[in-house]
């Protein structure tokens, strides 16, 4: 897990090693065990290291590899990269370093692009050819590691992180309508290739890109899973569905232990994390290391789950660490460096409960499994259920998603910003598509390739490596998703959903954490605003820059401050710190 940018010119004009070393210094946080930078030609590469696998320097990066005239600049984890090195050296090809990126380098060599189709794990690579001059970018099947892309005069530069490349210069910082929609309507979802950005782009999920160096660019779309069950598979029972599941969940978490360093585990105390705590504790793991975060109940809302997790850890005998946040001495102080700290504006409450408790994780460990995308994959929110059947299914999930009308983000933002409502014409475009037939289906996949892209995965992503740590989430093992893709709805949907992995879960840890209530990370000082929080968001939305940037009307930020408690979202979440929390990251990010 670390950070990597890069610069490729399609001119006469030199490679900006300056922008290129500023860059990578904005990503220290993701690698702070090492940097390096390459050049040759008319292409870059700078790279920061968190060194998980091979801890030697000869892992560092960028690593290039002369004889096959290949460099590499590269991101994430490949968790079969031992059953891929020996195949390799069959292979003839002889390896100077322990570690996955070389892995990655020769397979690439020996097997094209197509060696994305080999790779269980996380990624983002960038590799040039120096006989061809061509670059190479590549993200990972669920985009569960970030990609970024900039044009400038006369060339491309990319990057793990979107403030990296506004740190190099030259990027056009005003802000995207498209994604401004999305943003407010969309619950803060941006979905690629759009960032908050005019100037900024991202690579989708499961995409390859290939650049020539005259500036040619193609795309291609490698891997999508089809919601259709095999013909063999239509006959099997709930039973039989629980067995391949609970394998396919044994093999995930089993190969999220490849590293060189102790792996924890984020234990919510919810179903989730606490599946993976049990079946690290199956497979023998002792003395594991398992972390919380909490804050202040507000009224009615409590702020900890806390009796939970606590029951996991007695159960397991794990080295427990809560860490309890107020929110006048802990989350205010911090709000301004998570809010830096994200690539995008993420308008989630959890987001600061997880840049906390990073900072704690951070001084325990350097690898942690987290839960992250069990809910998108296994059918676990509120919304999948009234989707059967349903008669209107782009208007159905809308209501249940989206965090406000097209009609008032019109009257919420500056006119200059109106048009389409493009928000819903995503969500109409994605249920058109083929390779998923029943309402709930197309639901599941539309979160699974956008939302969860673009909120759960990217939040954990950012604020892990805020503190140089790295996630992993067995739960988007893409073996896994495909075969929950291929399982009949009435197995994900009964129980109040999630309904095999309760029943999984029911064999393997404490009931006590399944049956009850579903909770999630809660921070009520972010979700009710008052006190300190609330002056704090009236200062950014009265502020200069803001009225200046006018990218909300008055009138309609007047209304939020007059009852904030009054406009919380289908999805409990306060639409003035909506407002408040774009404000903030741009200010935050310089724009």
């Amino acid at each position: 897990m670390c950070g990597f940018c890069g610069e490729i010119r399609f001119d006469d004009v030199a490679v900006d090693l300056g922008a290129l070393s500023t860059m990578n210094a904005a990503m220290m946080a993701r690698g702070p065990d090492g940097h390096g930078v390459w050049q040759q030609g008319h292409v870059a590469l700078a790279h920061r290291r968190l060194s998980i696998i091979d801890l030697s320097s000869h892992a560092a990066q960028p690593m290039v590899d002369s004889e096959l005239g290949l460099a590499i600049a590269f991101n994430g984890c490949i968790y079969n990269y031992r059953e891929l090195r020996a195949e390799l050296q069959e292979r003839g090809y002889r390896f100077f370093s322990h570690g996955d990126t070389e892995v990655v380098l020769k397979a690439f060599h020996a097997w094209g692009d197509a060696c994305v189709d080999r790779f269980h794990g996380m990624f983002a690579f960038a590799v040039a050819e120096r006989d061809s001059g061509r670059l190479t970018l590549v993200r990972d099947r669920l985009g569960i590691k970030p990609l970024y892309c900039a044009e400038i005069q006369g060339g491309l530069r990319f990057g793990s992180t979107l403030p990296a490349l506004l740190a190099g210069g030259g990027v056009a910082t005003d802000i995207d309508s498209v994604a401004l929609h999305h943003y407010m309507h969309f619950h803060a979802v941006v979905p690629a290739p759009h960032t908050i950005l005019r100037g900024v782009r991202k690579l989708p999920p499961a995409t390859i890109r290939t650049i020539e160096p005259d500036g040619r660019q193609r795309d291609r779309l490698y891997w999508e899973p089809l919601f259709e069950t095999r013909p063999e598979e239509r006959d099997l029972g709930f039973e039989d569905w629980q067995e391949r599941v609970l394998a396919g969940l044994r093999t995930a978490v089993d190969r999220r232990l490849v590293a060189d360093v102790d792996v924890g585990v984020l234990l919510s105390g919810g179903l989730d994390s606490s599946l993976i705590v049990g079946l690290l504790a199956e497979q023998g793991q002792r003395g594991l290391n398992t972390f919380s975060v909490g804050f202040e109940s507000l009224g009615e809302e409590v702020g900890d789950e806390f009796q939970y997790s606590d029951i996991i850890a007695r159960h397991y005998g794990t080295r427990h660490h809560k860490i309890r946040v107020d929110s006048a001495t802990r989350l205010l102080p911090e709000l301004p460096k998570c809010v830096r700290a994200m690539a995008e504006p993420m308008v989630s409450h959890d987001v600061i409960g997880f840049f906390l408790l990073s900072q704690e994780v951070a001084r325990h460990v350097k690898v942690v499994q987290s839960g992250q995308g069990a809910d998108e994959v296994f059918a676990g929110y509120h919304w999948y259920p009234p989707m059967v059947g349903s008669q209107d299914p782009v208007g159905d999930y809308a209501r249940a998603f989206c965090d406000r009308s097209h009609e008032e983000y019109c009257r919420a933002v500056h006119p200059r910003f109106h048009g389409e409502d493009h928000s819903r014409a995503l969500i109409a475009a994605h249920f058109a598509r083929g390779g998923a037939a029943a309402p709930v289906d197309k639901a599941l996949r539309l979160d699974q390739q956008i939302m969860l892209v673009d909120d759960p995965v990217k939040r954990v992503d950012n604020m892990t490596m805020a503190w140089g740590l790295e996630a992993r989430v067995p739960f988007l093992d893409h073996e896994l998703v495909e075969l929950a893709a291929r399982m009949p709805d009435r197995f994900k949907l009964c129980d109040q959903g999630k309904c095999v992995l309760k029943a999984i879960g029911r064999r393997v840890i404490p009931r006590e954490v399944i049956d009850r209530p579903k909770g999630y990370f809660p921070v009520p000082a972010l979700k009710y605003l008052r006190g300190e929080v609330l002056a704090l968001v009236r200062d950014l939305v009265h502020s200069q820059r803001a009225r200046e940037r006018a990218l909300f009307r008055p009138e309609y930020v007047e209304w939020l401050l007059a009852a904030p408690d009054d406009h919380i979202t289908p999805l409990r979440g306060s639409k003035l710190w909506q407002v408040a929390l774009l404000e903030m990251w741009l200010q935050e990010q310089g724009i």
